[in-house]
């Protein structure tokens, strides 16, 4: 209840970094992403606003490790994976700018080898002041764009601020934010890429296939609360224990073959990754509103576990890439003609 309300579970964060859950997929780890998803499944089997935390803390740490910024690395990647400092991603509008659903926000001025960013940019979580996250931002006049480590630091603490966002259905212990920046200033040693396009199109798979431990983890909450509940009447629903965990069993092994080529550029293997990820989303769903129909009323009530999950997993199926983008990313990709509007379609 209390992440509902707004904690912010950063001594479990901590926790969790000191037994390894955010260094696996890293290089030195041989970049066992099947490791990394895993763990944050169990994570995301006890609350899926902490699993999310964990992908974000996961990513960033993906964005560190592989850009070719060796300042990134080192000390400041090894406090990052311990989990002795925090930070997100703020990826969410840069994925849908590339895939032509809404402009990008931050705008960069070259200024030097460096860069001063501007711009308001709202739902970013994992975020506080002293923490940091990965960002993308437009170079103006170019058609490229910069990837770089966006720190909240007192330093340029006149460059940034924080805004609090509306209150959410759940996942309020996710510290999620509005950033505004004005003229904040960037440093060629805080640059992750630079031009980044041939870096995100290699981490790409990574990141959406990641976001599956959150997923699984919830869909393993779910089967777990059906059951606790042993109602005769409960024979009667559709969706058993049994049958999800079997469908569970089948997208896991899909998710563990491609975490075998997190890297991998091709057309093919995306589109593998974006098939999973909606298939996870939409088993979510289902899972966790056969646990609450399995628990009936006891399922129901505010300190239950099946109404959290379901709420959870209606997160799933709405970050980015969310169901409805990962379906028009695999349009676009397949090369299929121009989706049309609503409006188009009812004339």
């Amino acid at each position: 209840m209390e992440i509902d309300q707004g904690y912010y579970p950063l001594a479990q964060m901590q926790k969790l970094g000191q037994v390894g859950v955010f260094a696996p997929h890293l290089n030195q780890y041989g970049n066992r992403l099947d490791l990394a998803i895993l763990a944050n499944a169990e994570v995301g089997r006890v609350c899926g606003t902490s699993a999310f935390l964990t992908w974000c803390h996961q990513v960033c740490g993906l964005y560190l490790d592989q850009s070719d910024n060796a300042l990134l690395k080192g000390e400041f990647l090894n406090n990052h994976t311990l989990a002795n400092t925090f930070g997100g991603t703020a990826l969410s509008n840069p994925m849908k700018s590339w895939a032509n659903i809404e402009p990008m926000i931050f705008r960069a001025k070259k200024d030097g080898k460096n860069y001063q960013v501007s711009g308001t940019l709202p739902w970013i979580s994992h975020i506080a002041p002293n923490q940091y996250c990965g960002a993308v931002a437009s170079v103006e006049g170019t058609n490229e764009q910069v990837f770089f480590l966006l720190k909240f630091d007192q330093e340029r603490a006149s460059k940034w601020q924080l805004h609090q966002c509306p209150t959410f259905l759940g996942m309020e212990g996710s510290s999620t934010w509005r950033i505004e920046l004005e003229n904040y200033p960037v440093d060629v040693s805080e640059v992750i890429a630079s031009p980044c396009k041939e870096f995100i199109e290699r981490i790409r798979g990574a990141f959406v296939l990641m976001q599956m431990g959150i997923g699984a983890g919830i869909i393993l909450g779910a089967i777990d609360d059906i059951k606790q509940s042993a109602a005769v009447s409960n024979a009667f629903l559709e969706d058993q224990a049994g049958n999800l965990m079997l469908e569970f069993d089948v997208l896991v092994n899909k998710v563990l073959g491609l975490a075998k080529t997190p890297f991998a550029t091709d057309k093919d293997f995306f589109l593998d990754v974006l098939d999973v990820r909606t298939q996870g989303a939409m088993l979510a769903l289902r899972a966790t509103q056969a646990a609450l129909l399995h628990q009936g009323a006891k399922g129901y009530v505010m300190t239950a576990a099946p109404q959290r999950r379901l709420r959870e997993a209606q997160f799933v199926a709405i970050v980015t890439p969310a169901i409805k983008h990962l379906r028009y990313l695999s349009h676009q990709i397949m090369g299929e003609p121009a989706v049309k509007s609503d409006l188009e379609f009812h004339i």
